[in-house]
């Protein structure tokens, strides 16, 4: 992991792997507060780091990352829009590497679900804040709650990050709208007509990027068993490509 995951105290002396739940807890609101307090000098740090501590205790991740997000709503303005500026200032530098949630930028996960659970209202400051959190780490959670409450913007929305020079936002396009993304609840808003996300899929079809190819794939997959009449006529009709992005998708998808 990126950052604290360099201390052994996150090592679990049972596994010698980094703790999960050990990082989502005090360590992480140290490492939050100390990245928000230079830039809103109000934060109340201690208070932060020690809600998150009493919070946290015999919590799953999942829960942790929810707890953090909420006490940064408390900690944070009150006012959303000033809460993300100051959110977005401590995102630091983009992340080069092909890698999700529990590498690079882990810490963010909480300020990705802060926008998922209080952001919905504002479709236009929240899509900025998910595209900027997603070129480090993910907003594939964050971003369900739109497509299902603005199905059309946010297909919209996607499509442009399918076309993008960026292949953190290309994988987004697809991750974000899998119909069956693991920890989610199901997607099911194109069950009965996938065309629209189909069309989606194709811009990333033949994409160079493992990262990319890889969401695809089990995106595709997804549809399998979904939809699986919809998903075989793609599948058929993508297994005649002679790309060897393409091919790989289909193997990976099909396995």
């Amino acid at each position: 992991m990126e950052e604290q995951a360099r201390g052994s105290n996150f090592i679990d002396p049972a596994t010698g792997k980094i703790s999960i739940t050990k990082v989502f807890g005090e360590d992480l609101a140290v490492l939050l507060a100390g990245k928000i307090s230079p830039v809103y000098k109000q934060f109340e740090s201690k208070a932060f780091v020690r809600e998150t501590k009493e919070l946290v205790l015999d919590k799953t991740y999942t829960q942790r990352v929810e707890i953090i997000a909420d006490l940064l709503k408390k900690y944070l303005p009150s006012d959303y829009a000033k809460s993300i500026q100051i959110l977005m200032k401590i995102l630091g530098p983009e992340n080069e590497f092909e890698t999700g949630m529990f590498t690079n930028f882990y810490w963010l996960m909480p300020v990705s679900k802060f926008v998922e659970k209080y952001g919905l209202d504002d479709f236009s400051i929240s899509i900025q804040a998910i595209e900027e959190i997603t070129k480090r780490s993910t907003g594939e959670y964050a971003i369900r709650p739109f497509a299902r409450k603005y199905p059309k913007k946010t297909l919209a929305v996607c499509i442009k990050w399918a076309k993008s020079k960026n292949f953190h936002l290309r994988r987004l396009a697809s991750e974000g709208l899998r119909p069956k993304l693991p920890w989610a609840p199901k997607l099911e808003i194109w069950t009965e007509n996938p065309q629209p996300i189909f069309n989606l899929l194709e811009l990333l079809r033949e994409d160079e990027v493992r990262f990319v190819k890889k969401s695809v794939a089990n995106h595709l997959r997804d549809w399998s068993k979904v939809n699986p009449k919809e998903a075989e006529h793609v599948i058929t009709l993508w297994s005649k490509s002679k790309n060897e992005n393409t091919k790989w998708i289909i193997k990976h998808a099909t396995r």
